[in-house]
């Protein structure tokens, strides 16, 4: 037992290893536990804003506009897991060549279009967020109740594309313990963030709705805060720096080449639930 408890420690810890150089059984674990753990993690935001929201006196309208909200989001949510995949995909290859300075800017590059895409999905997502919600089905009462909680949540798409995104990264470079310990942050952050800012505790005024919307995007934001901080200063195998910024249109071809099967392999299924909804 206390084998396997330390190859369980070893996968949690997010210490550096080599995959090329270790068995594949090893290397398949070390990088799926980590990974199951942070998907876990995500679908948690959800489930924190429900419990919370169904306390509210107008309980029904805040579980309506939460689920439709939600339901919308499954479309952005599909465009950064597809713009991770290609992260991943680009990153890991680079850093199995030992090449992280091209990893590096593999990394920026898919950074720059992930934000380009999202701020313009983000700026529709504010404008229209009353619209969106009557669109979805929402009465028209529920809506104007809700429109403020989606409009959080739609103009804050940047932070869970960055979210999404630099997990994929730090997969690619095979440290998939610091995207589950972000996730883990975030949720954390959320957890206690959402009974404060709903209810309302001490100086800070009771939002309802509205508070679980900014509940849940300042925990998001300390969650990419906290990727932010080992991807530009901490000492690690991917180090990104404003130089590679700089529009490189080969990787970028590369990028959407990758990203575009798996956004509309999984905008499809997201079509779907929307449908439902």
């Amino acid at each position: 037992m206390s084998k396997y408890f330390s190859f369980l420690k070893k996968a949690l810890s997010g210490e550096e290893v080599d995959y090329t150089k270790t068995t594949i059984r090893s290397a398949v674990l070390l990088l799926a536990i980590p990974m199951m753990l942070e998907m876990a993690m995500e679908s948690v935001f959800a489930l924190v804003d429900l419990y919370f929201v169904g306390h509210l006196k107008e309980s029904g309208f805040a579980i309506q506009t939460v689920g439709l909200t939600e339901s919308v989001l499954s479309v952005m949510y599909s465009i950064a897991i597809g713009m991770s995949m290609a992260a991943t995909a680009m990153v890991a290859r680079r850093i199995g060549e030992k090449n992280t300075e091209q990893a590096s800017r593999s990394a920026a590059q898919v950074l720059l279009v992930s934000f380009a895409v999202t701020f313009i999905l983000s700026l529709f997502g504010v404008i229209y967020a009353e619209e969106i919600l009557i669109l979805m089905g929402s009465k028209p009462e529920a809506a104007a109740y809700g429109k403020d909680f989606t409009r959080i949540m739609m103009g804050s798409s940047v932070i869970i594309m960055l979210l999404f995104l630099i997990n994929g990264i730090f997969r690619g470079a095979g440290n998939a313990a610091i995207a589950m310990k972000s996730l883990w942050i975030a949720n954390i952050a959320n957890i206690i963030l959402c009974p404060v800012l709903i209810k309302g505790f001490g100086p800070v005024p009771a939002m309802g709705l509205t508070g679980a919307a900014l509940a849940t995007t300042i925990g998001r934001s300390i969650g990419v805060l906290y990727q932010l901080y080992h991807l530009l200063i901490a000492d690690s195998q991917i180090r990104i720096e404003s130089k590679y910024f700089k529009p490189d249109f080969n990787i970028i071809k590369s990028v959407v080449k990758i990203a575009t099967p798996g956004i509309f392999q999984f905008v499809i299924a997201s079509c779907s639930w929307i449908f439902l909804a």
